[in-house]
């Protein structure tokens, strides 16, 4: 194939959306019960942020996520997501300016790029290609990107994957366990169900002891979508997995160009906001206007997988 800069922002024609969760009564009644609750914390509307706060609650997703991490089990459901609206308050991720990580980007070390067979969106990610010093910075790119991936779900997808390609990392730019560590944090405890599958490609031995330090802090279900050296042709269609990985995409990277197409596809304006006005939701939970990532329509949760 022709090489290309353009990024791949929608899935393979006739892709098939899974996993599909359906929900039985009790199940039903405990959400409806976290959505309250969640809600009941909700900031009060002369707040700035309280607009954005009903956002992420509302949206269709959210509610079921904290439920299945916390296997139904409703005080466990309340204690995650009210700790989750207390991080996303104080670090707001939804209202990252681009500006303030496109540093971070310029080398391709964090790639959203191309859907696995089952919609999920792809976040490449090559600690070879490391180019800042660690800074809160790096973080809070990485969290930039887990959003916009949530921004290209495409409807009834709550899930991502991650490939981490080890090719040319050396000691001197692969994160530090500690970093891992707050990734980890952030993922498990934020980012709840989001993982759908973590892939590692091109680890070489010398950094066998890093995954060794971290597994204390990887709880069972992120251990358990962990796999190392898997055929990518099985999980990734050919016209969507990267060339470098043995598809038939011949994407080559150019930062300005990249980041320019993640910015529009996602809707995001210069001061992290989305690119349309933001309309008040009513205390009462009324649902804010969705945008591409968020129109996943209830009718989509009526599928062969039922949630446990």
């Amino acid at each position: 194939m022709v090489k290309t800069h353009e990024v791949l922002t929608k899935p393979a024609l006739g892709t098939e959306i899974a996993p599909v969760f359906t929900y039985d009564n009790l199940q039903q009644s405990k959400m409806s019960a976290l959505k309250e609750y969640a809600l009941s914390l909700a900031l009060p509307e002369s707040d700035s942020y309280h607009s954005w706060e009903l956002r992420w609650i509302n949206r269709p997703d959210t509610i079921p996520r904290y439920m299945r991490a916390a296997k139904w089990d409703l005080e466990d459901g309340k204690k995650r997501i009210e700790s989750t609206i207390h991080w996303r308050r104080e670090y707001k991720p939804d209202l990252i300016p681009p500006d303030e990580v496109r540093v971070e980007s310029e080398t391709g070390k964090i790639v959203i790029n191309g859907f696995d067979k089952d919609g999920r969106p792809i976040i490449y990610v090559r600690p070879g290609l490391e180019n800042t010093e660690r800074s809160p910075r790096q973080m809070r790119h990485l969290v930039w990107c887990l959003e916009r991936a949530k921004d290209l779900m495409p409807p009834g997808q709550e899930s991502l994957m991650i490939l981490v390609d080890y090719k040319s990392t050396s000691l001197r730019t692969n994160p530090s366990i500690s970093v891992a560590r707050q990734t980890l944090h952030i993922l498990q405890n934020h980012y709840v169900e989001t993982l759908g599958r973590a892939l590692v490609v091109n680890l070489p031995m010398l950094l066998n002891f890093f995954y060794k330090g971290i597994s204390p802090f990887l709880d069972p279900v992120t251990r358990d979508k962990m796999r190392f050296n898997p055929d990518l042709k099985e999980l990734i269609p050919l016209e969507q997995l990267d060339a470098d990985f043995g598809g038939d995409f011949e994407y080559e990277f150019e930062k300005t160009s990249y980041w320019e197409q993640i910015v529009k596809a996602c809707n995001i304006a210069p001061d992290g906001t989305r690119g349309g006005a933001l309309e008040k939701s009513s205390p009462a939970g009324n649902e804010l206007p969705l945008e591409h990532s968020e129109k996943i329509e209830l009718q989509a949760l009526s599928g062969t997988e039922v949630a446990a």
